[in-house]
């Protein structure tokens, strides 16, 4: 299973997990390509997890030797064409899971297409998020009679993870409190120059809210630079490793990675970062899971669970600072709205459920055939 980084990896890791459980006799080896994958590609339970080097005939000789794979799977979009090309000339069954393509993305160009066209078409089998995404990737060159819809595994991901209370019990319970609660989680400058001023508005309506905010590079200066905003409007502030020393804190900064997914379980509200950002919009389907409602910048035109969020009435785009304002004192003054809204949330990666298992299927039935 190839995952280039940890948004690939995140939909790979449920159908690694479902694979390991329905054949425990298979070998299962990860590979990834992002440095910033590394640590994420250590915790999945693969009996090979390293490095793919560049995409060149004489690497993929090496890679193919050392491993012998049946199947060779990538998990998204991103193909290896040389890789591919040497794998079917030894009879390497390939495929891609949760295969999924922007309407305007960039390797829909024809000057992408030259160079990966043949590979797409080389694929035994692929499975589709959905219907849109099964058509896209019939233009970039797979056949028809390889593609199936199976749906985004990530959504397994997220609800695996929203269902595992015990597992975060310890982490959650110095930070456990009545008061209503805004997760903030991946949050840039972008986003902070808009939700921190406007958290001071609401907060004049709300004074008993609390803040818990996660940048998304928590480094010093960036920490250092949200306490003394906390510090000037006279908020108490605590890092979450002086906990639970500083627990009844109004802002509590995440200063280290890894917490987010499960601090969401926390939320009334959660407001996700890199709508107000080039980088594009962080995971809205963590917080959802929770069954909470979703906020986030205007810039998610390339999210497709932000738009289906928006179309369920399950989350908000919120365009600056006063949109951010009103929608926070609507939802964490109104219970009933703020449930119904957590309810359609949740129920959105509830019906999304059972792509790893159709996944690891498409993976079985390669091995089989």
């Amino acid at each position: 299973m190839h995952a280039s980084s940890v948004g690939e990896g995140l939909q790979a890791r449920p159908v690694l997990e479902r694979l390991r459980t329905d054949q425990p006799h298979l070998q299962l080896a990860y590979t990834f390509f992002s440095p910033s994958a590394e640590t994420f590609a250590r915790s999945l339970d693969a009996d090979f997890a390293e490095y793919l080097p560049f995409d060149s005939r004489g690497d993929a000789r090496v890679v193919l030797d050392a491993l012998s794979p049946r199947v060779l799977a990538f998990s998204k979009v991103d193909v290896w064409p040389a890789l591919v090309s040497a794998a079917r000339a030894r009879g390497v069954r390939t495929a891609m899971l949760s295969a999924t393509l922007a309407e305007r993305s960039g390797r829909r160009s024809w000057i992408a297409g030259a160079f990966t066209r043949a590979a797409y078409a080389a694929f035994d089998a692929v499975g589709a998020v959905d219907e849109a995404d099964a058509i896209r990737f019939m233009k970039l060159g797979v056949r028809e009679a390889a593609i199936s819809v199976t749906g985004d595994a990530r959504f397994d991901q997220v609800w695996a993870r929203a269902q595992n209370s015990a597992s975060r019990e310890s982490l959650l319970a110095p930070l456990r409190s009545d008061r209503p609660t805004l997760v903030a989680g991946s949050t840039w400058p972008a986003d902070e120059r808009e939700l921190l001023p406007a958290w001071i508005a609401m907060h004049s309506q709300v004074p008993d809210a609390r803040l818990i905010i996660a940048p998304h590079e928590p480094t010093h200066a960036h920490l250092a630079h949200i306490e003394r905003w906390a510090a000037s409007h006279r908020l108490s502030v605590a890092r979450t490793s002086a906990l639970p020393r500083d627990a009844s804190a109004d802002v509590v900064l995440v200063d280290r990675v890894g917490m987010l997914g499960d601090l969401y379980a926390l939320a009334d509200v959660a407001y996700v970062g890199g709508g107000f950002h080039g980088a594009g919009l962080h995971s809205v389907l963590e917080p959802a899971a929770f069954g909470v409602p979703v906020l986030f910048g205007p810039r998610h035109d390339k999210s497709r669970d932000a738009a289906t969020l928006i179309a369920h009435d399950a989350g908000a785009s919120v365009t600056d600072g006063s949109a951010i304002t009103a929608r926070l004192e609507a939802l964490l003054t109104r219970p009933d709205t703020r449930g119904a809204e957590g309810a359609r949330a949740r129920e959105i990666v509830e019906k999304g459920l059972g792509a790893s298992a159709r996944s690891a299927a498409l993976v079985t039935g390669l091995l089989d055939g």
